[in-house]
């Protein structure tokens, strides 16, 4: 069964003040009583000592002359009104010699015995039969000469005791109501500190939930439920840009494979309706086939994307020279650069500079940059790929003098299908795709690859690789050098 928050407070609220009742009426009745009653006795037993010492022993020292004991039993009536209890004089044997209370004198005390149970100074009870209710009942010996002559009884009724206990508990139920009242407003600020915040938190993320990101949660509060529900907000801003850019990547697919798909349906249809004469149908196969590889490499772009899951993705990481690796991407642009009359110049930190990486995966960074520099780099330019040794790290850069990125670009050139050319005049064989696979590849290996560019003037890309062991020691006395 579902129980809400709020409920739970009341729940707990409420079990909290019966269990504080409860301690109160049973553990805390049950001490104080056990205190009130040794309390009285000992205030009895203290009484009885004066009372022995002061008046009854001189009774018993000439109790053979008789003495009278009316100056004792007047002793005895005072100190029972002072005392409100009862006391008695009895003898060793256990006849009752005096009472305050009136008792005939005299009376023999049925299985009397001066050692009462537990050994204690005091019993609670019917005191051998003597009472028909249950009292509390204090004996003190009267010694002379270091004998035991008799004995000083005082008793009081337990139901005085009792009273006296629930008048000092009463305080104890006056203290819980109070404090319950200052639990209840503790509970009170609680729940609007917490519930409230929390369910407005669960409404917010279930409008998230429905796709509405644009009524924010936030909360001005220093606090853990303050802390989650910006959290929450930046995740919001998160997914609500996460859909604008799938809406865009949905819309750049769209557009780069409809317009390769719409050129090849436009060139077969006019083919097979005969638009196109057979003399010049060679010329648009050809067109449909560089259309064709441009679906291709679009398509195993978007596969390579897909896996660099840095989760699924291993890297196969080996010791290699990076310098062999940049001229052999190299001399695979050598037919596009006689093309354009593009040269590419090559300068290394060293004759030989071992890298810790994924060998293919680094290549296909070179060839994209690479690549991507030739695209818009001006006829007789010079492309410039160089490593430098910093920091024990070796870094690759791509240097080229074309056009440059815009300013308001360079963030966004690592996204999927983000093309600086909005209108793809200039990049008609372009995917989008090179950098953000290039991204990707860098950040799989825990490196960092930056850009600097200027519009007309070229732009450059700087990555990280780390050196193979031992390499970074092997290197420096050349550097110093």
């Amino acid at each position: 069964m579902r129980i809400s928050l709020n409920v739970k407070y009341l729940l707990s609220f409420l079990v909290f003040g019966l269990c504080c009742f409860l301690c109160i009426s049973s553990v805390t009745s049950h001490l104080m009583m056990e205190n009130a009653v040794s309390t009285k006795a000992d205030a009895f037993y203290q009484e009885g000592l004066c009372l022995s010492d002061q008046y009854v022993v001189n009774y018993f020292e000439e109790q053979e002359n008789r003495k009278n004991l009316s100056t004792i039993q007047s002793h005895l009536t005072s100190l029972d009104v002072y005392l409100n209890a009862r006391i008695w004089l009895i003898s060793r044997d256990g006849e009752l010699i005096l009472s305050s209370g009136g008792e005939q004198p005299h009376q023999i005390i049925p299985e009397f015995n001066s050692v009462l149970p537990g050994g204690k100074y005091y019993m609670t009870g019917d005191f051998f039969g003597m009472f028909s209710e249950e009292t509390l009942s204090v004996l003190i010996p009267v010694s002379h000469n270091y004998h035991v002559r008799g004995y000083i009884a005082i008793h009081t009724p337990m139901s005085v005791i009792v009273e006296e206990k629930e008048g000092y508990l009463f305080s104890f139920y006056v203290t819980m109501v109070l404090l319950l009242v200052l639990a209840f407003l503790f509970t009170l600020h609680l729940w609007l500190t917490t519930c409230l915040p929390i369910r407005r938190i669960r409404k917010g993320a279930g409008e998230y939930a429905l796709g509405n990101f644009q009524t924010p949660i936030h909360m001005d509060r220093e606090d853990e439920l303050g802390f989650l529900a910006d959290t929450m907000d930046f995740m919001a801003e998160a997914l609500k840009d996460y859909d604008e850019d799938q809406r865009k990547l949905i819309s750049n697919i769209s557009h780069d494979f409809r317009s390769p798909l719409t050129s090849i349906k436009g060139y077969i249809e006019a083919m097979l309706d005969g638009t196109i004469p057979p003399e010049l149908q060679e010329k648009y196969f050809n067109i449909v086939l560089r259309e064709t590889e441009r679906l291709t490499k679009l398509t195993s772009g978007l596969l390579t994307l897909n896996s660099m899951d840095p989760k699924q993705n291993r890297l196969c990481r080996t010791r290699f020279d990076i310098n062999t690796a940049i001229k052999n991407t190299a001399a695979t642009f050598e037919g596009t650069c006689t093309a354009k009359r593009i040269s590419i110049e090559l300068l290394f930190t060293d004759r030989e500079s071992y890298v810790w990486a994924d060998m293919g995966k680094i290549q296909q960074v070179l060839y994209n940059l690479i690549d991507n520099a030739i695209k818009f780099s001006q006829p007789d330019s010079v492309i410039t790929v160089e490593t430098t040794l910093k920091y024990e790290k070796l870094f690759v850069s791509v240097r080229d003098t074309g056009v440059g990125i815009p300013k308001d670009s360079l963030k966004k050139i690592w996204e999927r299908f983000y093309k600086t050319d909005t209108s793809r005049g200039k990049d008609k064989k372009g995917t989008g795709l090179g950098l953000a696979i290039v991204k990707e590849i860098i950040q799989l290996h825990d490196e960092n690859i930056n850009v600097i560019s200027t519009e007309g003037v070229g732009t450059e890309f700087i990555f990280s690789l780390s050196l193979a062991e031992g390499e970074a020691a092997r290197m420096r006395p050349e550097q110093s050098e």
